[in-house]
């Protein structure tokens, strides 16, 4: 557990990150960014639901049959 907080960024990385992105993106662009990175997240979120959802679809189907 440890080796995987000795990884994680402080305050200070966090702030040069998000300071590098300003001056890379500059600060009209980052919304953009954000928002196309919202959507991307939520397809994801919706095709995994979706996935999860057929799954458990055909099982519920497979043990109504092995019931009968």
């Amino acid at each position: 557990m440890n080796g995987i907080l000795a990884w994680m960024p402080g305050g200070w990385e966090i702030a040069v990150i998000v300071l590098f992105i300003v001056v890379f993106f500059g600060a009209k662009r980052i919304p953009e960014l954000a928002r196309g990175l919202g959507k991307g997240i939520r397809e994801f979120k919706d095709a995994s639901k979706d996935i999860k959802d057929g799954i458990e679809k055909e099982v519920n189907l497979e043990d109504k049959k092995e019931k009968d």
